[in-house]
C-alpha cells in the first residue's frame, strides 16, 4: 500500500506539490492541475520542466488525474475533447512510467432522462477504454460526474458493459455523499458510501479518500472520518480483504479544484493538505491495530 495525493490542493506550483508530499514522507502525487493547465495540455517546455523537477526530487506521478469526462463536460456534447485528452496523455504518461488515468462518464445534466443516454455513455467509455488498451494505460472510473455515477448500480452496469482490463474503478470515499441518487426520482436522495463501495469493491483497484456531508443544500468537506463517508469502515474492509494499491489524499477542505470560487491563502492551503495527509495516516495505523 502506498500514499499519494492531490498535491495541487498544497498549492499550484510543482515545487510546492513536490514539497508537501516530501513533507509527508511520501513519494507519489496524483498530477490534476500544472502551469495552469494539466499534463495532456501543457507545452513541451513545461513537459521536459516537470520531468526535470520530479526526477531531481526523487518523486513519481503514480496517477493522471485528468479532465476525460469529467464535470467540465456534458454527454448531450461531442465527446471528441476527451478522446483528445487521452491521445495526448498517453505519450507523456508512458515517458513518466504512468500506469493509470482517473477518468469520470459524462455528465447528464437532464436527470429525468438519466436512463436514455445508457447507450451513449457505455458506447463512449468503450472507446475511451480502447484508447487507454492501445496505450498500455488503465482508466480508472471515479464515482463522480457521470452517467456511471448516478448510483452504485449504474456504475456496475457501465464496469460491467465496457468489460476491459484497461477499465477498473477508483472509489472516491466522499462523492456518493454529495451526489444524487438517480434511480429514487425527484427530488433526489443522497447516495450512500458504504452501499456504492460494496457495489463496486470487485472493480476496485485505487482509492481516493475525502469525507464531508450536507448541511440542507450546501456541501461542507472535512477531514477523513468526520463526515458521512464511512472512511474509516471503508479503509478496515479494504485492508481486511488484502487491499494493497494507491490511497490518494483529495482533501477539498481549502480549495476545490472544479469550483473557483473556494479559495484560500497559499500557506493555508498548504498547511491543510499535509494536515489532512497526517491525520489519514494516524488512522490509517490506528486501524491496523484494530485488525
Amino acid at each position: 500500500m502506498y500514499y499519494t495525493g492531490f498535491a495541487d490542493e498544497a498549492g499550484a506550483d510543482l515545487a510546492i506539490q513536490i514539497k508537501a508530499t516530501k513533507e509527508l514522507g511520501w513519494d507519489k502525487i496524483e498530477t490534476r492541475a500544472l502551469y495552469d493547465s494539466n499534463l495532456a495540455y501543457i507545452t513541451d517546455v513545461q513537459f521536459d520542466e516537470v520531468c526535470r523537477q520530479i526526477d531531481e526530487a526523487g518523486v513519481t506521478f503514480n496517477c493522471f488525474g485528468s479532465g476525460v469526462a469529467n464535470w467540465a463536460t456534458d454527454i448531450a456534447d461531442s465527446p471528441d475533447k476527451s478522446y483528445e485528452e487521452m491521445r495526448l496523455a498517453i505519450p507523456r504518461m508512458q515517458k513518466l512510467g504512468i500506469d493509470m488515468i482517473r477518468v469520470m462518464s459524462f455528465p447528464v445534466k437532464d436527470l429525468a432522462n438519466h436512463e436514455s443516454y445508457a447507450a451513449e455513455a457505455i458506447k463512449r467509455m468503450k472507446t475511451i477504454a480502447s484508447i487507454a488498451e492501445d496505450g498500455g494505460v488503465t482508466c480508472v472510473l471515479e464515482d463522480c460526474s457521470g452517467w456511471g455515477s448516478g448510483s452504485c448500480e449504474h456504475a456496475v452496469r457501465i464496469l460491467e458493459a465496457v468489460d476491459s482490463p484497461s477499465f477498473k474503478a477508483v472509489f472516491d470515499t466522499g462523492n456518493p455523499v454529495f451526489d444524487d441518487d438517480v434511480r429514487v426520482g425527484p427530488p433526489y436522495e443522497k447516495q450512500n458510501s458504504w452501499e456504492y463501495y460494496q457495489a463496486v469493491k470487485d472493480f476496485i483497484i485505487y482509492i481516493h479518500i475525502k469525507d464531508g456531508y450536507m448541511d440542507d443544500d450546501k456541501m461542507v468537506f472535512t477531514h477523513a472520518g468526520e463526515g458521512h463517508g464511512d472512511v474509516r469502515r471503508i479503509v478496515k474492509d479494504l485492508f481486511k480483504n488484502g487491499y494493497d494499491g494507491g490511497i490518494s489524499m483529495e482533501p477539498h477542505l481549502a480549495v476545490q479544484y472544479h469550483d473557483a470560487s473556494v479559495t484560500a491563502d497559499a500557506d493555508v492551503m498548504y498547511k491543510n493538505y499535509v494536515e489532512y495527509g497526517q491525520r489519514f495516516m494516524k488512522m490509517v495505523d490506528e486501524i491496523k491495530l484494530e485488525l
